[in-house]
């Protein structure tokens, strides 16, 4: 492994919130609400997505009124700068937190944040269009807010598809809105190739699979499209066996501009700082492509005029 000297400050690009609170934060927004915290909570190797997503039901239910989402966008931030992070964005699905108006759940992220960190709303796989429609509206009247992203992931008895969404996308680049996209989590790299051609994808979120198809490894290296590495949530996903199987440096080598992330420091029991560390495990991997990653996730990060 060759040496460059010591890592420039880190960018992690795809944390998300109600995955990402402080245990002693969550602990105390349980006794508030007269409840405990699950002790199968965490995130576990190979439990699949299905079961990963599940847990976020617990996080979301003490994060309901903007208050709690404005102090963990605020714990995230001090988090991520203890991390080394100079480069972080936050993303959620504010239709999710009941106790105010999404307008008003995002308000609360975005002030807690205080620009040190930019935000993402997120859809779900499975929402109605007009979800991402709402998000898109409430991206566009406020700066601070990065982009929309489309996350979890495509279930058979989904009612709308990934397609179902590019109206609300393409507005979203007409806007100079960011959009990332959750795609090729274990599933079909095809998923990649919808998220660029119909969504204009960005950035695509996990995406293990790419290696698979390389027209459509060709096509993230023509439209130089970010992918956003969570080799650690890979793992507990099952979209990887392991993070010494993860294709990061395979990816790297291709010229495909990857990016390391933590994806969830709560729930996955992570931190950017863990994943680089994790990540120099990977056969092939070295400190240069390390930097090169690193160096990826600062230009990938979305910023409004």
């Amino acid at each position: 492994m060759s040496s460059t000297g010591p890592l420039p400050p880190l960018a992690d690009l795809h944390r998300h919130l109600d995955g990402s609170i402080r245990p002693s934060t969550l602990a105390e927004l349980c006794a508030r609400a007269g409840r405990t915290v699950p002790p199968d909570l965490v995130f576990t190797p190979a439990m699949g997505l299905d079961a990963a997503l599940s847990r976020f039901a617990f996080t979301l239910s003490v994060l309901q009124e903007p208050a709690a989402v404005r102090r963990v966008a605020a714990e995230m931030c001090e988090d991520a700068a203890a991390e080394g992070v100079t480069t972080l964005e936050i993303r959620f699905a504010p239709q999710l937190h009941g106790g105010a108006p999404p307008e008003a759940i995002t308000d609360a992220a975005l002030e807690g944040a205080a620009g040190r960190a930019g935000i993402l709303l997120c859809g779900l796989y499975g929402e109605p269009a007009s979800v991402l429609d709402r998000l898109v509206q409430i991206a566009a009247a406020r700066p601070g807010v990065a982009g929309i992203d489309l996350a979890g992931g495509p279930a058979p008895g989904n009612a709308t598809g990934m397609l179902d969404y590019a109206p609300a996308f393409r507005r979203a680049r007409d806007l100079g809105l960011g959009r990332p996209v959750h795609a090729a989590e274990g599933r079909p790299p095809e998923e990649i190739r919808m998220a660029i051609e119909q969504l204009a994808a960005q950035r695509i979120g996990h995406g293990t699979t790419l290696l698979s198809d390389p027209r459509i490894v060709a096509l993230v290296l023509e439209r130089e499209v970010t992918i956003e590495a969570c080799p650690t949530s890979n793992v507990h996903t099952g979209a990887i066996p392991s993070v010494a199987a993860h294709p990061l440096a395979k990816w790297l080598d291709a010229g495909v501009r990857a990016c390391l992330c933590a994806d969830n420091t709560l729930l996955s029991a992570t931190t950017a700082a863990e994943e680089i560390a994790r990540a120099r495990a990977i056969p092939g991997m070295t400190e240069d492509k390390l930097h090169r990653a690193i160096t990826f996730g600062h230009q990938a990060a979305f910023r409004r005029a």
